[in-house]
């Protein structure tokens, strides 16, 4: 029965549908001097997603495609950026700690490296939650790192909350679900992806 048509005040097991403002972004490499794992700041999030390139095959005059290769596509944190933590402060010591030093001579030969990048940001956790605040689905990033920090704009006609926008690349993701899922008939869908 579709959740539009059930009488909620009947039964008090029913679910709400996943709902877009219920979430939270977790970074466990933002230790608690920094404010923390948990972004309460986060103000939206791009759950991850993915692209199934194809391959052509042509026979007579006819076309076959076939699935290729998956590639995870980037995600996207918007965070306002409290004055404590300064979350400005934190995203420049994550940079610094996965390896970035501006150059100070001709001897500053150090870099970037996965290791350190993925080291500093730590496991990234993307969770839907329920009204309870119960876990309904939760997306963990494997070796992910930034690739992208925009510090927002400043305005004197504006009077909003500043924000900053990170996009994190990663190598794959993985969902935990809270249900079992019967449409796929024990193919694909959660099991898949499951950890």
């Amino acid at each position: 029965m579709p959740f539009w048509s059930t009488d909620f005040g009947q039964d008090p097991t029913l679910k709400d549908p996943k709902r877009k403002f219920r979430f939270k972004v977790e970074f466990n490499g933002i230790n608690a001097a920094q404010g923390g794992a948990l972004l309460w700041y986060a103000s939206s999030v791009t759950k991850p997603s993915f692209t199934i390139s194809t391959a052509e095959h042509k026979y007579l005059n006819h076309t076959f495609y076939y699935p290729g290769s998956v590639t995870w596509n980037t995600i996207t944190v918007n965070m306002v950026d409290p004055v404590d933590p300064d979350i400005t402060a934190t995203l420049s010591d994550i940079i610094v700690g996965g390896g970035y030093s501006p150059p100070t001579d001709a001897n500053s030969l150090g870099s970037m490296s996965k290791a350190k990048a993925t080291n500093t940001l730590g496991t990234v956790r993307v969770t839907q939650l329920d009204s309870d605040g119960n876990m309904l689905e939760e997306w963990t990033l494997w070796n992910a790192f930034i690739k992208d920090v925009k510090f927002g704009d400043l305005q004197y006609g504006e009077d909003g909350l500043t924000e900053t926008i990170l996009e994190l690349q990663y190598d794959w993701a993985r969902v935990e679900t809270t249900v079992n899922s019967s449409a796929t008939n024990g193919v694909g869908g959660r099991e898949f992806f499951k950890v």
